[in-house]
């Protein structure tokens, strides 16, 4: 039960506090003066305080709760505070407000408004501790993570950290791994860490399958003999270049029939032939996969083996969207900008609404773009060239994807709402079907 703390000289007004907050299972300590509030708050866990701006008799120039919340702030900077104020001090108190002040409410108060108001800060004051409680056990992960090659990598967010945790995990374990992801959210960069924390000596092969040519994908993964087909070199494959290392085949999903079957019998027998060649040849190569399909849609629909999927996924990891991990966003932000440059608050806010259905990729060619035609250092939300509405039209924001603006703006729903261009009853709704404070 949640434990708030009234500050009033008035017992009348402290008793119907009581009262009123404990209908609503919310547990009331009181003090008269500011000296046995400050005690209380010394003494005890409190997650709201609701001040007076008066206690002593004939007095009304609001001076007395001024410094008084003064005092808690510098004290308790996170605690929120609820102003009961007359209509002589109106002024000194939404003046605390624009200082910091959690809100201030008129004597007589509204009950209803009352309840609503402190209900909403505790909730994002359990949003706010959460959130610091995530990112101190992010940070703490990440340092420990610096002891390993990252090839670069830039991520605050948990989301992230967890999923680099995995690739360092599984880096030393010699089977295959499928990286599932949106296009352009990492994969490549997370088949690097694998590679790079894996211990083989051999070089990381990369091959996109998605770019290859249907008639030219046997000869790229396996090689080829002088004459195998019109114009063909004796050449070596992308199995026999990764022999001692790791292939990394991007877009796996778009591998065709036959060079699905070929590619089956290779990681069965770990033996191939080139195109056009009889000798059986053999490579020690750790198979690192990628895709952005729905692997068991495919085999259901008959275009993806599902022996083959097996083969390759004994380690899935899939990498979260941007959209996912709302704390990368500056950081990756400001890595791409490079030295020189920097964002307005404006530009900064921009980027977190938007919503990046392009992912990392779009973010880097965002900044690449805003840094080549900003006119001074500084670059400006209307510099960027996002339109965050258009990018949030038709979509229906998941829970992690909630859960993930519900971080980045500490909990604060009606910002959260925004970002996501929902209504905060909307956000409300969605909050209580997925179970989120």
């Amino acid at each position: 039960m949640p434990t708030i703390l009234v500050i009033d000289d008035n017992e009348g007004v402290c008793t119907a506090l009581q009262v009123l907050f404990s209908l609503h299972d919310i547990d009331v300590v009181t003090a008269s003066s500011p000296r046995a509030g400050l005690g209380i708050l010394e003494s005890r866990d409190v997650e709201l305080v609701i001040q007076d701006m008066n206690f002593t008799a004939d007095t009304t120039s609001g001076a007395e709760g001024e410094t008084l919340f003064n005092e808690i702030r510098g004290l308790y900077p996170a605690l929120p505070i609820i102003l009961l104020t007359a209509w002589t001090h109106l002024e000194a108190a939404v003046q605390l407000v624009k200082e910091g002040a959690a809100d201030y409410l008129s004597k007589p108060w509204d009950d209803d408004k009352l309840v609503t108001t402190v209900r909403n800060l505790l909730q994002l004051q359990d949003a706010e501790s959460a959130r610091r409680e995530m990112i101190a056990e992010s940070r703490k992960a990440r340092r420990s993570l610096e002891a390993y090659e990252l090839c670069g990598a830039v991520f605050e967010s948990h989301a992230m950290t967890q999923a680099v945790e995995l690739a360092i995990r599984v880096a030393r374990a010699d089977v295959p791994v499928l990286v599932t992801g949106p296009n352009g959210a990492g994969k490549e960069k997370i088949a690097e860490i694998i590679h790079a924390n894996s211990g083989r000596e051999g070089a990381l092969v990369k091959v996109n399958v998605g770019a290859l040519p249907t008639d030219l994908i046997e000869s790229e993964l396996f090689g080829s003999e002088q004459g195998a087909f019109t114009g063909a070199q004796k050449r070596a494959g992308r199995f026999e270049r990764a022999d001692g290392g790791t292939l990394f085949l991007d877009e796996i999903g778009n591998l065709p029939h036959e060079g699905q079957v070929k590619l089956l019998r290779v990681l069965q027998t770990g033996e191939f032939e080139r195109l056009g060649g009889s000798e059986t040849r053999k490579a020690d190569v750790r198979l690192v996969t990628a895709t952005n399909a729905d692997l068991s849609t495919m085999i259901r629909e008959g275009t993806f083996r599902e022996d083959l999927f097996y083969r390759i996924n004994v380690i899935e990891l899939r990498v979260p969207s941007l959209n996912e991990r709302a704390a990368d966003i500056l950081p990756l932000a400001h890595h791409f900008l490079g030295a020189g440059k920097h964002l307005s608050p404006d530009a900064q806010e921009r980027l977190v609404d938007y919503h990046w259905p392009g992912n990392v990729r779009e973010l880097e060619n965002c900044m690449k773009r805003a840094a080549l035609l900003a006119e001074s250092d500084e670059i400006t939300a209307s510099q960027l060239g996002l339109d965050s509405h258009a990018a949030q039209a038709g979509r229906e924001p998941g829970k992690a994807e909630i859960q993930s603006a519900l971080d980045a703006y500490s909990g604060v729903v009606s910002r959260a709402a925004k970002s996501l261009g929902l209504s905060r009853q909307a956000l409300y709704r969605r909050m209580e079907k997925y179970g989120l404070k």
